[in-house]
């Protein structure tokens, strides 16, 4: 590096944000074009504070000072590839690429000042600094910078100013995707395909002709990607599905037409959406309602719209809102959130040219999901009239390798003679008989659908369980729906063919008043199979031993997001059950009593207890809130937010799929079946983990700026509490 590239620019009145977007920071801010935008403070006090002047008044002569003091915001000028290559060899001791406070680095490491072209030096010490620098120097490096200016306050930033604008301007830019020809050759690959010959593959239904056409123009043009353009069926059964496994793929999702400014012509560009995390190219089901609450605070509205026309197009052409678009999930849905989803664009956008034919589009698709998969045989109880996690679908779980059910099948293949490879295609293609298999399978896929994938709750018995959760979601549907239809469509909403259920004739009016009787009917079923009196809290029911579970979990606050409680029935879970669920980071997903002892013989299911989701804090927040009960509403978010801001100070800015909410230092590690999804990363994260990220959005919306304030210094809420108790302020 020559000394020019040391020497400081000239000062400049307008300089850029320090807490710019990294695009901006170390794209536009280090250009040419933008040569001065980078400016320097000129030094005025030493590091001990004091002002030092001569007796004459004079400033003394200057001296090679450490850690000295600007009167502006301290910058400094830092060479990107040696100082990131001595930070990781001094710091980053367990080679992770991570600096955290595992690592056992002496924590401190000396920069030099752009006020002094770099002579004198300050020390950045702590692993939340020095974590911060690591983060910033990975970025400088991927916008090629070898020298940058770098501002102190991106070091020491608030976390939760830090987290939050992450999440706002990074994260959610790292996780939206789009399907179309320009990515389909990485989106179109399957790590979970198994064939012999892996390649992009889509499959377009028979209602989006465009579609066809247009990945066939893209095949053709570009033979190198070796896109396998395939139509799907109309009328699919599981024996076709299963069948799709011998080449498996993506099926379509919504697109738009645009103008190519290079041709000038009408072309089809993908809808955006927003994935859980980073490894994910698919369009998830209750994942993508979860993230929605946090993009609409950022201001991500369009974002969230084309997620809910993605999931309309779902509905019209493969009968629900799938599990993800892949042609294995076409028997299996998620818990369904559309109308909530809905309601809330609709009210960001309803002076909006258009609003009112959205809003009708996506209350038609619930009520055709509502009719044809939640009310229909098989998920339908008819004894009960409650709805059951039950997809369909025949042999193994095709997104998991046989080999994860290894142990259950090895005894069925040596019982038939056969090898186990062999045994697994007999199975599958239904040429032996297992009726144990058979059930066991059933309820394994249950409880995919369900999106608790795993838990005890559920284990061998999710497809037999009128449950908690899916009948609080349907009983908000029905009042949705209800509502919906009253204040907007004059009481009458004609439903078209593409979205007429079976059985159902094209122009048959839907009104308020039969929503109504729906919800009425389900709340007086919950309330007599769900309810439990005397435990003060919901039980799913066993609708084959026609029994309440009893198996405690986060959703029994679900009726309160739902308003299907009662409010004496919401003090009841307030007072009886909320202190079993709560605990140092939030709400645990179930208690350690009903989880029953864990060991090598039954390990713990990532669902159970100690474990916390985001979603069950989102739903309980809600639910608390909407009868009445701020206060617990904000403890339990402060509890949440403390967590995971401890452990994104603490982990080189981790932010991680699901915690143990009962570990006060490290509730990341968590080693239960899948791993934890959100902490492999190099330098700095960059998608944190999309429920996660609305939780952290959302959770700030219901803290007071007080607790908002100790929040940002790491204050746990008991210590919280004891202060403003103490000061008279709680």
């Amino acid at each position: 590096m020559n000394s020019q590239s040391l020497k400081p620019r000239q000062p400049s009145t307008i300089d850029i944000d320090p807490l710019a977007a990294a695009h901006l920071y170390y794209g536009d801010s280090h250009s040419k074009r933008n040569a001065k935008a980078r400016t320097y403070s000129a030094v005025v006090e030493t590091r001990s504070g004091r002002n030092d002047t001569k007796s004459d008044g004079g400033f003394p002569g200057r001296r090679i000072s450490h850690d000295e003091v600007s009167l502006q915001p301290r910058k400094f000028l830092i060479q990107v590839e040696p100082t990131l290559k001595t930070l990781l060899a001094r710091e980053d001791t367990d080679d992770n690429c991570q600096i955290t406070i595992d690592d056992h680095g002496p924590k401190v490491l000396s920069v030099g000042t752009l006020a002094s072209r770099g002579h004198n030096k300050f020390d950045v010490r702590g692993t939340y600094m020095l974590s911060n620098l690591l983060q910033e120097l990975t970025l400088a490096q991927d916008y090629g910078r070898k020298t940058i200016v770098l501002d102190e306050a991106r070091l020491n930033e608030n976390p939760v100013n830090r987290l939050s604008r992450l999440i706002t301007y990074s994260f959610w830019d790292g996780l939206t995707r789009r399907i179309d020809g320009s990515n389909i050759a990485q989106v179109g690959r399957d790590p979970k395909d198994w064939t012999e010959d892996p390649r992009p593959r889509v499959y377009v239904p028979k209602g989006a002709p465009e579609q066809y056409e247009y990945y066939s123009r893209i095949a053709q043009e570009h033979p190198e990607i070796r896109l396998d353009v395939q139509w799907l069926k109309e009328d699919f059964d599981d024996a076709y599905v299963r069948d799709l496994n011998a080449a498996p793929g993506l099926l379509a999702i919504a697109m738009e037409e645009y103008i190519d400014p290079v041709t000038g012509k009408k072309d089809l560009k993908g809808l955006p959406f927003v994935v859980p995390g980073g490894r994910f190219n698919e369009l998830y089901g209750w994942d993508s309602y979860m993230e929605s609450l946090g993009l609409l605070i950022n201001d991500r509205v369009d974002l969230v719209k084309s997620m809910v026309i993605h999931f309309c197009f779902c509905i019209k052409h493969y009968g629900k809102i799938l599990n993800a678009n892949r042609t294995y999930y076409l028997c299996r849905s998620q818990p369904p959130f559309l109308t909530d989803m809905a309601l809330r664009v609709y009210d960001r956008i309803k002076h909006e040219p258009g609003a009112l034919d959205f809003l009708r589009e996506a209350t038609l698709a619930a009520i055709k999901e509502y009719h044809s998969v939640w009310m229909s045989s098989p998920r339908l109880d008819p004894v009960t009239g409650l709805s059951r996690y039950r997809p369909g679908g025949l042999g193994v779980p095709p997104e998991t390798e046989a080999s994860h059910f290894e142990h259950i099948l090895t005894p069925y293949a040596k019982k038939h003679g056969m090898t186990f490879t062999q045994f697994v295609d007999a199975y599958n293609h239904q040429r032996v008989d297992e009726p144990e298999l058979d059930e066991y399978f059933l309820h394994d896929r249950a409880v995919r659908e369900s999106g608790h994938d795993t838990s005890y709750r559920l284990e061998k018995v999710a497809a037999n369980l009128a449950v908690v959760d899916i009948n609080a979601l349907l009983y908000k549907y029905e009042t949705d729906i209800g509502r919906i239809i009253r204040a907007h469509f004059g009481d009458r909403l004609p439903v078209p063919a593409e979205f007429c259920a079976k059985g159902m004739t094209p122009g048959y009016l839907e009104t308020s008043a039969a929503w109504e009787r729906r919800s009425r009917k389900r709340r007086l079923a919950v309330d007599k199979y769900l309810w439990d009196e005397e435990a003060g809290m919901y039980f799913d029911y066993d609708t084959v031993k026609k029994e309440r579970t009893g198996y405690e979990s986060a959703t029994t606050f679900w009726p309160m997001w739902s308003g299907l409680a009662t409010p004496r029935q919401a003090a009841v879970l307030v007072a009886h059950a909320l202190p079993k669920f709560e605990a140092f980071g939030g709400l645990v997903s179930g208690t350690e009593e009903s989880r029953g002892p864990v060991g090598l013989d039954r390990p713990n299911r990532q669902w159970d207890y100690p474990f916390g989701w985001a979603p069950q804090q989102i739903l309980a927040w809600v639910g608390l809130q909407r009868y009445g009960y701020d206060g617990d509403a904000q403890r339990l978010a402060y509890r949440w937010l403390y967590m995971v801001t401890k452990a994104f100070v603490d982990f080189n800015g981790v932010v991680v799929e699901k915690y143990d909410v009962t570990r006060p230092i490290d509730p990341h590690k968590v080693e239960a079946e899948y791993g934890n999804q959100g902490s492999d990363f190099r330098g700095v994260p960059r998608e944190g983990f999309g429920w996660v990220n609305a939780s952290y959005i959302y959770g700030l919306t219901l803290l007071s700026a007080h607790m908002r304030r100790a929040l940002g210094t790491l204050t746990t809420y008991d210590t919280f509490v004891k202060a403003t108790e103490a000061l008279g302020f709680y």
